[in-house]
């Protein structure tokens, strides 16, 4: 650990910063992992990207297809790969909570940065304040590591700003993705101040979020890695001038993402996020590799769609680089 557990809330305020991606996870065409691939997609993103830090074992990396002891090797290859340079933060997300444990343990014990805990599924309930804060608290009182919450529709509900800031009062509580309308997030950030680090998963809304509420950390989704290559990188242009306060610069370097946007977002089919994302991450020389069930696979047709639709976006593609590890700078926006 870096950090003792009462020292979470000051680590997150200090390195919690800049771009942080969440990972695709790639998948070889037998479904087994493919660890080199993850290697050099990770590499690409913090050596040749500038990615502050990576989001490892979430929806985007289709954790819920993965095996515990798949998640913990995903774990320990972006720790190894990227930790010395970037910040990683792993989502131990389960139904289980033994399994939740098992996970942020393992997590804290490698060397990891942060956790990340989804809200449980709880559609079942009519109210879900009481049981989410003991689910959180009880979390917080087994881990010294800092913990994300996730608040997201697919939980079966949303988790209230007044209840975010009541279990940001933990000790190791030290953000959250929040995927809720914006008039929600806004509530919360203005509410809890430099308590808690509220972001959320929109790029085209994380300029307005920097200017309007003061965000410093985008946490985080897939376009820091789909939107950018070694030459180009816009999204991280544009967050390092309204960083420094140049905002009229800022948003024209926004502006210009804007067929990269449409591009990418009129061409992924009807239930098929993951497989979209990782065509595209190959139409940009990164591995992207196939899905596991339950998730589906693109037919020809859709693939041929991406490509058209790539084409249009103004992006090229560039193979990612696999520079030594030794000496890298570690990346971060601040």
């Amino acid at each position: 650990m870096k950090y003792r557990r009462a020292e979470a809330k000051d680590h997150a305020r200090d390195h919690l910063k800049g771009i942080w991606a969440a990972a695709l996870q790639p998948f070889d065409a037998e479904g087994a992992m493919d660890e080199a691939g993850f290697r050099a997609n990770l590499r690409h993103w913090v050596d040749d990207l500038g990615i502050a830090g990576v989001f490892v074992n979430g929806k985007q990396g289709e954790f819920f297809a993965m095996s515990q002891q798949e998640r913990e090797r995903a774990f320990e290859i972006a720790v190894d790969e990227i930790g010395a340079r970037a910040g990683t933060i792993l989502s131990c997300s389960d139904q289980n909570m033994d399994t939740v444990i098992a996970l942020a343990r393992h997590a804290e014990a490698i060397g990891a940065d942060y956790i990340v805990v989804h809200a449980p599924v709880l559609h079942f309930l009519k109210s879900q304040d009481e049981t989410l804060h003991a689910y959180y608290k009880y979390i917080s009182e087994r881990v010294n590591i800092g913990i994300a919450m996730w608040s997201h529709p697919d939980s079966g509900y949303l988790m209230s700003p007044e209840l975010c800031a009541r279990i940001a009062e933990l000790p190791n509580i030290v953000a959250i993705k929040y995927s809720v309308p914006r008039d929600m997030y806004a509530r919360l950030s203005r509410m809890v101040g430099d308590k808690l680090i509220v972001s959320t998963a929109s790029e085209e809304e994380w300029l307005d979020n920097i200017v309007e509420l003061g965000w410093r950390c985008y946490l985080c989704s897939n376009p820091p890695y789909l939107f950018q290559t070694r030459g180009d990188t816009r999204m991280r242009d544009y967050t390092e001038r309204a960083f420094a306060g140049d905002i009229a610069g800022a948003r024209a370097i926004w502006r210009t993402l804007e067929p990269v946007r449409h591009a990418f977002k009129s061409s992924r089919p009807p239930e098929k996020p993951q497989a979209h994302a990782k065509a595209w991450q190959e139409l940009l020389g990164q591995v992207g590799g196939t899905v596991r069930r339950p998730m589906l696979p693109l037919t020809d047709a859709e693939r041929a769609a991406i490509a058209h639709a790539f084409a249009t976006s103004g992006l090229a593609p560039a193979a990612p680089a696999a520079p030594a590890r030794a000496g890298a700078a570690r990346a971060r926006l601040g």
